[in-house]
């Protein structure tokens, strides 16, 4: 959440210095935002011309290049305006609402009695996960709990939800049976199997102490204090990330942490709105916290290693913590068979960990381009995905950001390390800066074979509306289409009409996808503050072709969390995804790669990088539209 202009002395904040511009300011601003985007656009194709120019001026003489220059400046007279290449509206597809009919009955419950304190507004996680190994999309929901100063006849008798899927779609409650009546005030949620016995574990954070949850053949048992990953009882843990740091063949554990919070402390904050009163408000005010790193033992126990992995980073003027982390992405940037880390940092630098190897990490996100916004600024950064979306070596990521600010979208291009903020160039600037966004993610909605865009959002003031009419508490999601070559910006927006789920106001926050229902479209689950969960049904009709890969290997990591999967088509096309279930805000999805296909009917080859970095080629693929498991197998190993 960004730092708000306040008054000097009593945090307050003016109706005309508020949260937000004004709706007119905010038009201007988007007009001027589209213009812009497109000036850019006509800039990137003159950038090569006059990178040439450059590059003869050095060998030139000083009246030689002065002529150059002059030659090469009139060439920047463009227009400001460009027509599209293609007009070409996204593919209009249904998400329908099921979770009442398919047996979700969970809501969310905050703990709020009017204090606002901070975390109440900012929501609970969501895990899609095969907890029972059937083969099909459970689900699992995190929950709140009533404070310690005042108990609530509504709070729920566990902070954790866990339902069984038949496979089919339909859901069953299993919290009790399965063991996971657990009290805490819950946020995120991440999921892996750590102990290597094939089961996927649960590993919840929480304001407070976390849980790790060992699942042992479907029945989970809190193994915290043995396995040492508790963290700090005065600590607010946020979402959590489970990789292989050290290529040691087994699963460690970052935990990314917000804000040193306190109901003292909130009170203290007092953080205010004119016409409204207390108010929740961003966490300028809080110091930050560090995060933790575990690095795992082999033997189902951790070794914190936060100190000296290099994931602390100190204000240099007050020695504090920097970070304030909201959400976590680990990826390879360098190819390097390496995972890193980028972390969403809210009102301060987002970070990325850069992994040295043997646990250790450095801190570049400066360098690499990913601290700071087009403007450089901090932004209020929430939730955050990376893909390679374009089907070719440009890594992109895109984070969440607070109301009008756009969401923010690195590009590398050509798989370089150096990122830049292309929110306009690639069209999700203008369209996400009205809305606040937390849980957002890439996924192909249409089996198109080119990555969507997909955000959750809602506001954190449930008042806003009184002092800032530009905004308001609950808010539509956005999806983002895909539009390929086809056009002059990457995404274009999809507007659904008024029975589609997508157009229902919310006040989102974690989000996930899944195949609930075996048909080969993906699906969403997108939670709400106070409010029952979104479970959208994707209805596409489209006749698009699909294929889920699914990776298995021996000892730790056994669903190769962290592994690449590229897959090759006859007319020469290749896409390719990073099998990891941390995303989004506070949630997971499966560990699996889901791959649209168009109107192809088959695949010509499958290559998977495996986490350690070595590379199994499998062809013969068959038919398609449908899951396909690949066991490793080192005698298909192409490359070491």
């Amino acid at each position: 959440m960004r730092n708000k202009k306040k008054q000097l002395g009593n945090n307050k904040i003016s109706e005309t210095s508020g949260l937000e511009p004004v709706q007119d300011e905010l038009q201007d601003d988007v007009q001027n935002d589209e213009i812009i985007g497109k000036a850019f656009r006509w800039s990137l194709t003159l950038f090569s011309v006059l990178a040439v120019s450059g590059a003869l001026i050095w060998s030139m003489n000083k009246e030689e290049a002065e002529e150059l220059l002059a030659v090469s400046d009139k060439g920047l007279d463009v227009p400001l305006k460009i027509e599209s290449i293609a007009s070409v509206s996204p593919p209009q597809v249904s998400f329908v609402d099921v979770a009442t009919a398919a047996g979700i009955d969970f809501r969310h419950f905050s703990g709020a009695y009017g204090e606002k304190l901070l975390p109440e507004t900012m929501g609970g996680g969501v895990a899609f996960l095969d907890y029972d190994n059937d083969g099909d999309a459970d689900l699992l929901l995190v929950n709140g709990t009533s404070w310690p100063e005042e108990s609530l006849d509504n709070t729920p008798v566990s902070s954790l939800t866990l339902y069984d899927n038949d496979g089919l779609g339909n859901f069953t409650d299993v919290t009790d049976k399965t063991g996971l009546i657990v009290k805490l005030y819950g946020m995120g949620v991440a999921v892996g199997d750590y102990d290597g016995d094939k089961d996927v574990d649960i590993f919840v954070t929480a304001v407070g102490e976390n849980r790790l949850l060992q699942n042992d053949n479907g029945h989970f048992v809190d193994v915290t204090e043995s396995s040492g990953t508790k963290g700090g009882v005065d600590e607010w843990s946020t979402s959590a990330a489970f990789f292989d740091a050290d290529n040691d063949g087994d699963l460690d554990l970052f935990v990314a942490n917000y804000v040193q919070w306190s109901r003292d402390i909130d009170l203290e904050v007092d953080y205010r709105l004119t016409g409204i009163g207390r108010a929740y408000g961003p966490p300028t005010n809080f110091e930050g916290q560090y995060s933790r790193f575990y690095l795992n033992n082999g033997d189902g126990t951790f070794s914190e290693h936060s100190a000296e992995s290099g994931i602390q980073v100190n204000n240099s003027a007050t020695g504090k913590p920097v970070g304030k982390s909201l959400a976590v992405i680990p990826v390879d940037i360098d190819n390097d068979h390496l995972m890193d880390l980028v972390v969403a940092n809210d009102t301060v630098q987002n970070f990325v960990f850069h992994n040295k190897g043997n646990g250790k990490f450095e801190e570049v996100g400066a360098l690499w381009g990913m601290a700071f916004d087009r403007n450089g600024h901090a932004t209020g950064a929430m939730g955050i995905d990376a893909a390679w979306y374009r089907n070719d070596l440009s890594l992109g990521f895109v984070i969440g950001n607070f109301a009008n600010e756009m969401s923010s979208f690195y590009v590398a291009n050509d798989a370089s390390t150096y990122f830049s903020d292309q929110s306009i160039v690639d069209g999700i600037g203008p369209a996400s800066r009205s809305r606040l966004s937390f849980g957002l993610f890439f996924f192909d909605y249409d089996l198109d074979g080119r990555l969507d865009l997909f955000q959750a959002n809602g506001h954190v003031e449930n008042e806003i509306n009184k002092v800032q009419k530009s905004q308001s508490y609950k808010q539509p999601s956005q999806l983002f289409w895909n539009c390929g070559e086809q056009c002059d910006v990457t995404f274009v927006e999809h507007k659904p009409n008024a029975n589609n789920g997508l157009s229902k106001n919310i006040v989102g926050r974690g989000a996930a996808y899944a195949d609930i229902d075996g048909d080969g479209d993906l699906d969403i689950l997108v939670t709400q503050i106070e409010g029952v969960p979104l479970l959208l049904r994707n209805d596409q009709k489209l006749s698009n072709h699909w294929l889920h890969v699914k990776l298995s290997q021996t000892g730790g990591n056994s669903n190769a969390i962290g592994a690449l999967v590229k897959v090759k088509l006859h007319n020469g096309e290749e896409m390719q995804q990073l099998v990891m279930p941390t995303r989004s805000y506070l949630s997971q999805v499966l560990p699996q790669a889901y791959f649209g296909l168009g109107k192809n009917t088959e695949v010509e080859q499958i290559i998977v990088t495996w986490p350690d970095g070595l590379v199994q080629a499998v062809t013969n693929i068959g038919k398609v539209d449908r899951v396909i498991s690949i066991q490793r197998n080192n005698n298909q190993i192409v490359k070491k």
